[in-house]
């Protein structure tokens, strides 16, 4: 019988109420408000880790709203990973913001969604997961946007309208299985799917979660935002929106493939495939930047597409899954903790620098040795070397796919095999191209009495950092035990033997992949995506044609042509019509308030100097004009009119860019409320 634990709605409701005093706080006393988010993240790991240890096998439904939360092996390890990583940002943020602007602002989001990653990892059906999921989605959209620099608040948009039209496509999926299966409880769902006759059912809902958290996750082709949203927001936020909230995607496609469609192939094969393009295009995407965090952004997709793989694995190979499930629930944690190493690195380059061009940061880690060890050991770890953690988790996700290779006999899962390992390779070349620009080339740069980051700092960036080396070179003391607590969540087997990691046979693979880094690294990197300058020194080059990006290139242009695209046969557009009047709305109340309360301002001189193209070809206008027709009293010339309408289409382009995003962000808030009603009114 399970034991009911009231501690678990504490480490989801307590740093959420702590968010809203530290931001009352903070508006007069902002050291105090520091200090207390500090302490809160702190008390966050100490109670994630009480309660892991105490409250194992205990559940905890709020009957009021079915809100259910559960603690087992797989929820006590992500929950601790959760408070560890939010605990060490936390160290990280006060320096890191010193000279922010709205630091109450982001840290009452920051807290917010702590609160909701733990309800995410911590609910015990689906319904529960979605209202968290959605919470954390409208709260991590601040990060994102937090810098409101054009490029943020582009990223911000693209970031949430994924989430949304993710959250209402999983939503959908929730209320076929509901109506199919009968229950949403996690636990009961592969019961209840074995029971069902008509499968397609299944994979229709199924699909629709797929796409729902596959999109959270950074899983092609729903993978857009990932790239463009690290690089702008600020490095903490990062460092959790990688190793944290991507997870919370990868727990609903565990849920979907190992609860509803557990064992199914049909299932396993689309995984596999969605995984692999995944994994390469962001290992080729992640070589060719030219950006510090955008490069590591790429790189947390291509990760996710390995994670990706060993799910497919667990479908395909069935009850002999030992070897993907480990490999599975181990690269989970080993990305989490590399990209949380790696991101607070990159902070402090930005940190000292404001940059995060490859060629304006090249030789700033010189003279550096803490930093230089912490993003050393990220890349050893990300690049699979052994010794260290992320060698585990790709040997036993590389094992398996031999495994499934060796039993099926077909040659594309042979090929996938080969496209592992030199996605491995691609890895170690893009992440030592990083570790040569920041570290090794380029002049040593000017000492300052300045220190580049301070006691606090560091001290989280290496605690991070050092449990690279001790999960890779203890693997049995540490890994081994994590992934016979975690794999019973994912129906995975037992190994039938310990698995010799360091053996010749496993260290091959690497040895494979350390072969093919070194070849990209000095003939595509060095010759390719790199050229001499002026001076004698390489400069790197943005050789990624923006053709290729899929938001620009396909998704916005597709939005925009099916939204304006004639229906019916009379070629009507009542699709058009019904969002004109919808939009037609809040539009009406604009206008409105700006007649009354809020009355149209008239342009600014800055607004006119700032279009003096315009100024330039209406003064033309009027030369053309001439003494004929001259300018009457009261009527504007043609250089004023040109002006005019400059600055009105700047605005009302800034307005629709802003109604666009209060849409998304209202659409976020009514699917929150929907999951609300139905678990208060409907349950």
């Amino acid at each position: 019988m399970q034991r009911i634990n009231l501690l678990l709605p504490v480490l989801v409701f307590f740093p959420m109420l702590a968010a809203v005093v530290t931001y009352f706080v903070g508006r007069n006393k902002p050291a105090l408000r520091s200090g207390l988010v500090v302490f809160t993240a702190l008390a966050e790991l100490a109670l994630t880790v009480l309660c892991a240890v105490k409250c194992m096998g205990s559940v905890c439904d709020i009957s009021a709203c079915r809100i259910g939360l559960e603690m087992d092996g797989f929820r006590a390890i992500y929950a601790c990973i959760v408070a560890f990583m939010w605990a060490m940002t936390a160290l990280f943020s006060p320096e890191y913001f010193a000279h922010y602007h709205r630091r109450s602002r982001y840290y009452f989001f920051f807290l917010m969604t702590l609160g909701a990653t733990m309800g995410v990892f911590l609910s015990s059906d689906l319904m529960t997961t979605l209202l968290f999921f959605e919470v954390m989605s409208f709260t991590s959209y601040a990060w994102v946007a937090h810098d409101e620099s054009t490029k943020a608040k582009r990223a911000a948009n693209t970031y949430l309208a994924i989430a949304v039209i993710g959250g209402m496509v999983a939503l959908m999926g929730l209320f076929l299985l509901d109506h199919s299966l009968g229950t949403l409880k996690i636990s009961e769902l592969y019961a209840a799917a074995s029971a069902l006759e008509d499968r397609s059912v299944l994979y229709i809902a199924g699909g629709c979660l797929l796409f729902g958290f596959g999109a959270k996750a950074g899983m092609f082709p729903l993978h857009i935002w990932l790239p463009k949203a690290h690089p702008v927001a600020p490095a903490p936020a990062s460092a959790l929106l990688s190793g944290v909230l991507t997870k919370t995607g990868i727990f609903g496609v565990l849920v979907v493939s190992c609860d509803i469609l557990r064992y199914d192939a049909a299932w396993g094969n689309v995984i596999l495939l969605l995984g692999t393009i995944t994994m390469v295009l962001g290992a080729v995407l992640a070589l060719f930047s030219i950006d510090l965090k955008r490069t590591l952004a790429c790189s947390s997709m291509s990760q996710i597409g390995f994670i990706l793989i060993g799910i497919a694995m667990q479908c395909l190979l069935g009850e002999e899954n030992a070897l993907a499930a480990n490999g599975t629930m181990l690269h989970m944690i080993n990305h989490s903790l590399i990209k949380l190493d790696l991101f607070m690195v990159a902070g402090v380059v930005y940190m000292n620098t404001h940059r995060l061009d490859l060629n304006s940061i090249r030789g700033w880690g010189k003279d550096k040795p803490l930093l230089n060890i912490a993003f050393l050991l990220g890349l050893l770890g990300i690049g699979g070397v052994p010794l260290f953690n992320g060698y585990i988790s790709k040997t036993l996700l590389h094992e398996s796919i031999v495994e499934y290779a060796h039993h099926s006999g077909s040659g594309i899962i042979t090929a996938i095999e080969s496209i592992f390992l030199i996605s491995g390779g691609i890895t170690l070349a893009y992440m030592t191209k990083l570790y040569v620009c920041i570290f090794i080339e380029g002049k040593k740069p000017e000492k300052t009495d300045k220190k580049y980051m301070s006691p606090m700092s560091a001290a989280a960036i290496m605690i991070s950092a050092l449990t690279i080396p001790v999960l890779g070179a203890l693997p049995h003391l540490t890994q081994d035990k994590l992934a016979a607590l975690g794999t019973p969540f994912m129906a995975g087997g037992e190994l039938h033997h310990e698995v010799e990691y360091f053996s010749l046979v496993n260290l091959k693979g690497a040895a494979i992949s350390l072969v093919i880094a070194a070849v990209l690294y000095f003939v595509i990197v060095r010759r390719v995506l790199a050229k001499k300058n002026a001076n004698g020194q390489l400069e790197y080059l943005d050789l990624w044609p923006q053709k290729l990006d899929l938001e620009d290139g396909f998704y916005r242009p597709l939005l925009l042509r099916w939204l304006v695209a004639p229906c019916g046969s009379n070629g009507t557009k009542p699709l058009e019509a019904v969002v004109a009047f919808i939009s037609s709305i809040p539009d009406g109340i604009v206008w409105l308030l700006r007649k009354t309360i809020y009355k149209d301002s008239p342009f600014t001189p800055h607004e006119h100097k700032k279009y003096g193209f315009a100024h330039s070809f209406g003064s033309l206008l009027d030369k053309l004009r001439g003494k004929r027709h001259p300018v009457r009293k009261g009527e504007k010339s043609y250089a004023e009119l040109m002006t005019d309408v400059a600055v009105t289409i700047s605005r009302t382009s800034k307005g629709i860019e802003g109604n666009f995003s209060f849409a998304l962000l209202m659409a976020c808030v009514g699917i929150c409320a929907a999951i609300i009603y139905l678990l208060f009114i409907v349950g």
